[in-house]
């Protein structure tokens, strides 16, 4: 009589908030789940069973950490590509692979390629590093000012960008410093926009795909302070466009997992072409859970949690509905005083239907430490009990707004 198959094991590659909240999905599915952390004090590190400390981005804690795994995939974008070939080639599938995750570590990169295949997107130009300032005055003059220059690796929450205003002595000290800082550089166009829109969508090796309703991103100083499912006033047209770009993209770059299509809604033109409909342009993309789709834990049928963890086993995909009509996530970020766990007593009484999830990270003035989650039919009233909640548990005081 043969041996039952045997439940295949999954690793992830860091140890943040995004791999703690996989091992929720994972312990529902049965699914072991192993992590590399770069330290037993990081937020998985505190509620996984099978974890290894190790540098995620040194070949050999990540040669040793997959071996045992029947698959890798990632909490960020950071893992060195070459790095990701050696794991593949060694016979353990990545997902996403090497070749696909180049376009979410590489912002010049991706650009290139989602040109290449018709995907809207800012204009943009590489800043070559020997001589930038002329490749940008040539830019700023075809496409206007102010423009935004961009590191075109790392960065993240409003890191690695700045926008320049003119060719004036600020603009060319910041050039010279990151050039000098040994830092690559790309300019993209300033796009005046309605709104930031976020378009979250899985696809499996076996070719399926699933997309989740479209929301709205609410950035505060870089960073996203609030998240709303559906977005409110987005036509049925304008929503399918963005989930069949997102998609496109996910087949075009050979995703597997999660994909996240970061979105500029963008004003219908003044003068110069006709059609009175916004449209839309492709901002950055991240190949993996995203604080976009935290909502769907309590929010859609399946969490994107669970929904990576489906598609990087190949097994069917889960369920994108709505679990109501409307739900409203807030980040908790770090505030002055790291006592969180004392304001949990207004915050539940004062609303028992506000779900409070905590990442076990150090609090620190501005970091994303955790988010609260509402949900219902009156938007108003949704965003107001999560900004209080949210607010509260960072200031200890509610704000009336994200502060």
């Amino acid at each position: 009589m043969s041996n039952p198959p045997q439940t295949p094991v999954v690793g992830m590659a860091g140890g943040g908030q995004l791999a703690r909240m996989t091992q929720q999905a994972a312990i529902a599915l049965g699914v072991p789940l192993r992590v590399l952390a770069g330290a037993p004090g990081e937020s998985a590190a505190k509620v996984v069973a099978d974890v290894r400390v190790g540098d995620d981005r040194a070949l050999d804690d990540l040669m040793a950490f997959a071996k045992g795994c029947d698959v890798v995939t990632f909490d960020h974008e950071h893992v060195p590509g070459p790095h990701i070939r050696e794991v593949e080639a060694s016979g353990v599938p990545c997902r996403p692979g090497a070749a696909a995750l180049a376009h979410a570590q590489d912002k010049l990169v991706m650009r290139d390629r989602l040109t290449e295949f018709g995907a809207p997107c800012p204009a943009y130009a590489p800043l070559p590093s020997a001589d930038p300032m002329p490749a940008l005055e040539a830019f700023g003059r075809e496409h206007g000012w102010p423009v935004v220059l961009k590191a075109t690796r790392g960065g993240y929450d409003g890191k690695g960008v700045w926008v320049a205003d003119n060719l004036g002595v600020e603009t060319v000290e910041l050039v010279g410093r990151l050039v000098a800082e040994g830092v690559d550089l790309m300019v993209e166009q300033h796009v005046p926009f309605r709104r930031e829109l976020a378009a979250l969508v899985a696809r499996s090796p076996y070719g399926q795909g699933a997309a989740y309703p479209i929301v709205e991103t609410v950035q505060k100083d870089g960073i996203c302070v609030e998240v709303i499912s559906p977005a409110p006033g987005l036509s049925g047209e304008l929503a399918a466009e963005a989930q069949s770009l997102a998609l496109r993209i996910a087949d075009e770059l050979g995703v597997t997992g999660l994909l996240a299509v970061e979105l500029f809604e963008t004003e219908p033109p003044r003068t110069g072409r006709q059609g009175s409909g916004r449209g839309l342009l492709v901002n950055e993309l991240a190949m993996r859970p995203h604080n976009s789709g935290h909502w769907t834990i309590e929010g859609a049928r399946t969490s994107q949690f669970e929904q990576h963890l489906r598609a990087v086993l190949d097994l069917p995909l889960g369920s994108t509905e709505p679990t109501a009509r409307y739900t409203v996530m807030a980040n908790v970020l770090g505030g002055d005083d790291p006592d969180v766990y004392s304001r949990y007593f207004h915050v539940m009484a004062h609303d028992p239907g506000v779900k409070v999830h905590m990442y076990g990270k150090e609090s620190r003035p501005g970091r994303k430490i955790g988010h609260v989650t509402v949900l219902g039919d009156d938007l108003a009233d949704l965003r107001e009990r999560a900004r209080h909640a949210a607010d509260y548990l960072r200031w200890g005081k509610a704000m009336g707004e994200h502060a």
